[in-house]
């Protein structure tokens, strides 16, 4: 119990200890408009390092559960570090106005427009002038905040990579118009959206054929999620919907588990290194997030090449090995392990010299290059 209690404290303390606030002259809004900022823990400590930005409407309430939820999840290494943008609404019920929309074009109107030009042109150009940002932006709302997100999708080019709709009191038309821009859409897109089984009639059926649309749309290039959240109320069912979110968004960054490994990897009959590349590709050239090949998944690979007798494959998990880890043993071992399984234990025992020469990493070291040197060396004697 106690260490359950260390873990809450830990997680709470690194949610919070980089909050901070910040005030927006807005030339479009022609007032200041408050946010708060959170940067990741590794932020002063890491300054090479960019991050992917989240965007927060109704960040008065959505910022502290958002940042919970990411905090806990890159504890545990299944969610990367995000900087937090949480756009304060709510003191003077702002949140109405800055969602102002014609009801006849269904589009931003008035207060709404100038509101979209201030996230647009502003706050987000503001941002990423003064913090280390990836490209990958994310924007979430509530009800009419996260129906007032979408209207960035319509843009020729959408200012954000994902969106995170929390039962969405949708603007007119746009169970229409989201469909049709997904039909359209050429780069990968994220798109999330949620209702309660509480929610009245008004919000739910036009989500629910925002939901049908979308899926008739079926582009294979937006990564979409529905959920709808039993027992659940309008307010309550945010709670459920911020990890399911996000575990969706950054799918791709988590280690290897076992439903991925049984359903996307073992299910190949080749080409399981070029997996473990392309996974790691997709987070760097998609999400923004550059992070070594983690040891675990690649020696979960490994295990499933010499499971499947793909030595050939060997020689890419060396480039891999080179490429994350230069300085270290393990590009030259596989190759030493690829020449040691396809017969060759001279030129074996050779790549596990060298690799005798290199940085120890995971459960690598000299002595068991010098094992393997060992046992090369006799094989080839044996084998003359």
């Amino acid at each position: 119990m106690k260490k359950v209690y260390l873990l809450l404290t830990l997680i709470s303390i690194s949610a919070f200890s980089q909050k901070k606030f910040d005030n927006i002259k807005s030339e479009k809004l022609g007032e200041e408009r408050r946010i708060t900022i959170g940067l990741p823990a590794s932020y002063e400590a890491s300054p090479e390092k960019k991050y992917p930005v989240l965007y927060l409407l109704d960040g008065d309430y959505l910022f502290d559960p958002f940042s919970g939820a990411l905090s806990y999840g890159s504890y545990w290494g299944d969610l990367p570090e995000v900087i937090i943008i949480g756009i304060h609404q709510n003191k003077n019920d702002e949140r109405e106005d800055d969602s102002t929309i014609d009801q006849n074009t269904g589009l931003p109107f008035e207060k709404g427009a100038d509101f979209f030009e201030f996230v647009g042109a502003e706050l987000v150009p503001y941002i990423e002038k003064k913090y280390r940002t990836s490209p990958f932006r994310i924007i979430a709302g509530h009800d009419v905040t996260a129906s007032f997100i979408n209207f960035y999708l319509y843009k020729e080019q959408p200012l954000f990579n994902a969106y995170i709709s929390f039962s969405p009191e949708l603007a007119n038309k746009m169970e229409v118009r989201i469909p049709e821009k997904f039909a359209k859409v050429t780069e990968p897109l994220f798109y999330y959206l949620s209702v309660a089984d509480g929610d009245n009639k008004k919000i739910k059926e036009p989500i629910e054929k925002l939901d049908s649309n979308i899926k008739i749309a079926n582009n294979p290039l937006v990564n979409y999620k529905y959920d709808v959240f039993k027992g659940t109320t309008h307010y309550t069912e945010v709670l459920h919907a911020i990890p399911s979110a996000l575990y969706q968004i950054f799918e791709v960054y988590r280690p290897i588990d076992s439903s991925e490994y049984n359903n996307k990897i073992a299910v190949l009959e080749t080409g399981y290194a070029d997996y473990l590349e392309n996974k790691y590709n997709v987070m760097s050239k998609i999400l923004g997030v550059q992070i070594p090949v983690r040891m675990s998944d690649f020696k979960i690979i490994e295990t499933l090449i010499l499971k499947k007798n793909a030595y050939d494959e060997l020689g890419k998990m060396a480039e891999i090995g080179n490429v994350n880890y230069p300085k270290a043993m393990l590009g030259e071992y596989e190759l030493g392990l690829m020449y040691e399984k396809m017969g060759d234990p001279k030129r074996a025992s050779k790549k596990y010299q060298n690799a005798s020469q290199m940085e120890p990493i995971g459960d690598l070291n000299k002595d068991v290059m010098y094992e393997k040197i060992d046992e090369m060396n006799t094989l080839a004697k044996t084998t003359k």
